[in-house]
């Protein structure tokens, strides 16, 4: 239930995304309204909101509502890449650097933030530095120092950006990227990863799903095997997190508690940057990152 009134909020979003006729997004949104009125709520929240955007399509007529907005954001994100890049180079620990500096990218978020502006996104930049972080950066160096195949599943357009300079600190050679099968709020799909240049460092797959997390049982089959395949695998994001922080696989989740559902799922403020080994301890908000 406590989803509903943020899903509610993307509906009307995507319908002044659709048309600029009142009419228009009125009939769109009553298509939904009476949709969702006999509605499971007892799916699981990336399974509502993957019917839902279906629906939205559907009654717009528009494939990917939130095109212009994603390329949008993967052009800002692309604009702060050489500053950060130097950042992280010149800083002490890189790699913890650009761990928050892609979990920070994790606020860009249309299915939260209605929109974001260039300076939203550059403010969250600086502030990684000093966020609060729940989990241990070392237990991840370690992780990495030992993985071989690396299946790296992304969340959101221009955070895929970032993604990229953490990906450039791991070794692109050994990584896999993943993204969206189809169009979702302002989720990465292969567009995305081509528009930042991730086609051009690793290889690049869609996980075969139109919903804003993975959910492995529903993923096609080939994704399904590289996942089983990966001896690591990293996931970004809360979408991702609520699909897959019940599953048997060595999976790191890095992202941002975004809403009151996943801090009550994690026992953590809202606010929290989190590096969560799928498996462990839930991680105490406030840890230094050592």
């Amino acid at each position: 239930m406590d989803c509903v009134s943020c899903f509610g909020r993307q509906a009307v979003d995507a319908a002044r995304l659709a048309s600029d006729d009142p009419a228009v997004r009125d009939r769109i949104v009553d298509e939904i309204n009476r949709w969702a009125a006999e509605a499971d709520l007892d799916v699981p929240p990336v399974t509502f909101a993957q019917q839902l955007h279906r629906r939205l399509r559907q009654a717009s007529g528009i494939d990917d509502l939130f095109a212009a907005k994603k390329a949008r954001l993967n052009r800002i994100a692309m604009e702060l890449l050489p500053g950060l890049r130097t950042r992280i180079a010149a800083a002490p620990d890189p790699l913890e650097t650009a761990v928050r500096l892609a979990i920070a990218g994790n606020v860009i978020d249309l299915g939260i933030h209605a929109d974001l502006s260039a300076e939203d996104i550059a403010r969250s930049m600086e502030a990684a530095m000093h966020e609060p972080l729940a989990g241990s950066i070392d237990a991840l160096r370690s992780a990495l120092a030992q993985a071989a195949h690396i299946l790296y599943l992304t969340d959101n357009s221009g955070e895929i950006a970032f993604d990229r300079l953490l990906i450039e600190r791991i070794g692109p050679e050994r990584v896999t990227v993943a993204v969206r099968g189809g169009p979702i709020l302002n989720d990465a799909i292969r567009a995305d990863a081509e528009a930042v240049g991730l086609t051009d460092m690793v290889e690049v797959v869609d996980n075969g799903l139109d919903a804003p997390g993975a959910l492995l049982e529903s993923c096609s089959p080939e994704f399904r095997r590289r996942f089983a395949a990966a001896d690591m695998i990293i996931s970004k994001g809360q979408g991702n997190f609520e699909g897959l922080c019940a599953e048997p696989a060595p999976i790191w989740f890095l992202f941002k508690v975004k809403c009151a559902v996943v801090s009550a799922m994690t026992g953590l403020p809202e606010g929290t940057h989190v590096v969560f080994h799928a498996g462990g301890q839930a991680p105490e908000a406030g840890v230094a990152g050592h």
